[in-house]
């Protein structure tokens, strides 16, 4: 691990300025990914500012309906608060599928947001990688790549997302607030991320010296009809081979909404809103499931190591669509 600077910063004025008085400067707060990385000497931040002191760890209601979480909200926290679990079950459910207790006790939803791959050549810095060292090359496409996209892939990257709760937000229609030196801005969370294209050392964006303060969730009715599949290659302590958040609003068996988000499929969490549009109306049915699931996958390429996921994914979308539309029942 190189050296640094450190501050730990009273309020958010404070926070935005010390991080823009330093070159190569990096947020801190949990630290339960930021640490990984410069002890691996994969990211090496020459000052830390430190946010915990910042009043942003807060669950509140917000003017639209629904709730604002802190960005220094713990991932646990979020995850058994009680408005939580009752009006966004399906965020609490996949909260809870990803990390361990521990983790969770320390990871920020704020944190959450900035979780890097887990992409074994981006940790492994004698081989080559575009996201750790833009122009280098992609050591994954010809690799070991079972763990990696299937699909929004370029010739630079086909590296995951790893984040379980993105996936959730993603299906939820969140919204990130952020400040910086420029003032005060909402990202829609659909465009919060990155695909990897020609940048892939970029994941999000969000500008250097933005700090992120809250989430807002919308007012939900996806309260019953939710589930939450992550499929890995063991039950606990891995991230996913392919998630699925799944949320049917229904008007008897009618599909009066849904939303399916996928992820360690992308380097983003993947949903594709046209598709989901599409089964308005229609009978919430396994048929109906299996062609949404045909439709969601449409483009997606494998690189051998990787390619079964094109099949993975399309089973994973239709049992998770079918336990949310079984789960209603036990309401």
């Amino acid at each position: 691990m190189n050296s640094f600077s450190y501050n730990k910063a009273h309020d958010v004025a404070e926070a935005v300025a010390d991080i823009q008085e330093h070159e190569g400067a990096r947020f801190i707060a949990g630290g339960t990914n930021l640490l990984d990385l410069m002890k691996e000497n994969v990211m090496k931040p020459a000052h830390l500012t430190d946010i915990n002191r910042l009043d942003l760890a807060d669950i509140k209601e917000n003017e639209e309906g629904g709730l604002t979480l802190g960005a220094l909200v713990t991932n646990a926290d979020t995850a058994w608060n009680e408005r939580v679990e009752q009006r966004y079950p399906l965020l609490s459910k996949a909260i809870l599928a990803g990390a361990s207790p521990q983790l969770r006790n320390m990871a920020t939803n704020g944190g959450n947001l900035f979780q890097r791959t887990r992409c074994y050549y981006f940790y492994d810095t004698a081989t080559a990688c575009n996201k750790r060292e833009p122009g280098s090359g992609c050591s994954a496409i010809n690799g070991i790549n079972r763990i990696h996209a299937i699909l929004g892939t370029s010739e630079h990257c086909i590296a995951t997302h790893p984040s379980d709760m993105c996936v959730a937000l993603a299906a939820l229609d969140a919204k990130v607030n952020v400040t910086g030196p420029n003032g005060d801005r909402t990202v829609e969370f659909g465009d919060f991320h990155r695909l990897p294209g020609n940048t892939p050392h970029l994941d999000n964006n969000i500008s250097q010296g933005e700090l992120v303060t809250s989430i807002d969730l919308p007012p939900s009715n996806f309260t019953k009809n939710v589930f939450y599949l992550k499929v890995r290659d063991r039950q606990s302590y891995a991230f996913a081979l392919v998630s699925v958040a799944a949320a049917l609003d229904l008007e008897g068996d009618v599909i009066k909404d849904i939303r399916v988000a996928m992820g360690g499929v992308a380097h983003k969490p993947w949903r594709r809103r046209e598709v989901e549009e599409s089964y308005i109306g229609k009978v919430a049915s396994t048929e109906n499931f299996r062609a949404l699931a045909e439709t969601m996958l449409t483009g997606a390429v494998g690189f051998g190591g990787n390619t079964f996921k094109i099949e993975l994914a399309k089973r994973a979308i239709v049992r998770a669509l079918n336990e949310a539309l079984k789960s209603g029942e036990n309401l």
